[in-house]
């Protein structure tokens, strides 16, 4: 559909419809224009951030990973119209998900990962262009790392679909995916038009409504949610056996009695206690899941010498498969998870590592 374009009213001109020749183009102008996705008609005042470009994963790569302010991540395919394959894109979308999830655990990967991305092209950190981008201060990045990593374990992501043009099967079944299921999937369909030195970009959104009316009733799957230590206790009993429940209450005893503050996390799927010290950082070193896990997080204390101090105690007092062959110049990165059957059999001797780390410290 063409578009009339004129100046101080004048000199009206028709311009066609453009098109972009390769995906990757469409790839690199969403990467330039994350704004040209409209979120806004998710979530509003939402801004998407794309991180890296052709992410990879066991299942092929993500043409786009992009996150909000909120730590949500979204997984961006871009397909032209003239695509054989473009039914599949649904199917291709989702099956990045599933990888990302199965392997999400190993945060440290995934984080170097967008480090490297963001140093790349960003020409800066990831931390310093999530800082800039979102102004964050240090303690909405800490907020913003966990979110992140809660997401990417249980597998809370937004896909969007991306085309220059969509047919209308492809519209139906978003449609019904959405109504019919806990995915939160979208898809955009992307006009583009070219005058003189100027680009100008028409955006559609499919999808969302769904979603918003279901929101009326239920909190979406990947909603935050505001917890207390009442919800976080009422969880941690209707996920975990009595020995388990009882492992994490000892942890918590251990930091109620040891540490300056404990805040709660705002994880969709599971509640956080995040102990602080301030004689060691001003960050959560490790983290209580209500679904019984421990996060060590090595890469929120304050530099690589603290960290590597930190680690020595760990590996010597630890029998993790998670510590072991770890790259000790990228400590910083670092936050492995114990699972629930680790934690039961660890609970003790962690508790010996962190009072012996955190004396240390004073």
């Amino acid at each position: 559909m063409p578009i009339i374009v004129s100046q101080s009213g004048k000199n009206a001109q028709k311009v066609e419809q453009s098109k972009f020749e390769q995906e990757d183009h469409l790839q690199q102008y969403i990467y330039d224009n994350p704004e040209s996705i409209p979120l806004y008609d998710i979530k509003e005042d939402v801004r998407l951030l794309i991180l890296v470009r052709e992410f990879g994963t066991q299942s092929g790569p993500i043409d786009a990973l992009g996150v909000d302010a909120d730590g949500t991540i979204y997984l961006v395919e871009t397909k032209l119209y003239k695509n054989s394959d473009k039914r599949l894109v649904v199917a291709q979308v989702l099956d990045y998900g599933a990888s990302l999830w199965k392997n999400g655990s190993n945060f440290n990967e995934f984080s170097n990962s967008i480090d490297r991305a963001s140093q790349k092209f960003f020409k800066m950190s990831a931390n310093d262009k999530i800082k800039e981008y979102f102004g964050f201060e240090d303690a909405e990045l800490e907020m913003f790392w966990n979110n992140v990593r809660e997401n990417l374990n249980d597998g809370g992501f937004k896909f969007v679909v991306l085309m220059d043009k969509l047919h209308k099967r492809l519209k139906d079944l978003i449609v019904f995916l959405n109504q019919n299921s806990q995915f939160d999937i979208y898809a955009v369909e992307l006009e583009y038009y070219k005058h003189d030195q100027f680009e100008i970009t028409i955006p559609k959104l499919f999808g969302a409504e769904v979603k918003k009316d279901i929101a009326v009733s239920s909190s979406g799957a990947s909603a935050r949610k505001s917890w207390t230590l009442e919800s976080f206790w009422e969880d941690a009993k209707n996920r975990l056996s009595s020995e388990e429940l009882g492992t994490i209450k000892k942890l918590y005893e251990f930091a109620k009695e040891s540490s300056d503050d404990i805040t709660l996390g705002t994880g969709s799927a599971s509640g956080s206690l995040n102990p602080k010290y301030d004689n060691v950082c001003h960050r959560s070193f490790y983290t209580i899941f209500s679904d019984g896990r421990v996060a060590i997080n090595i890469g929120y204390l304050n530099d690589q010498a603290q960290a590597e101090r930190f680690y020595d105690i760990l590996i010597s007092k630890l029998d993790l498969d998670v510590l072991k062959g770890t790259d000790r110049s990228n400590l910083t990165h670092f936050y492995p998870r114990m699972q629930i059957d680790e934690v039961i059999k660890n609970s003790d001797k962690f508790i010996e590592v962190l009072k012996e780390f955190i004396n240390s410290e004073k």
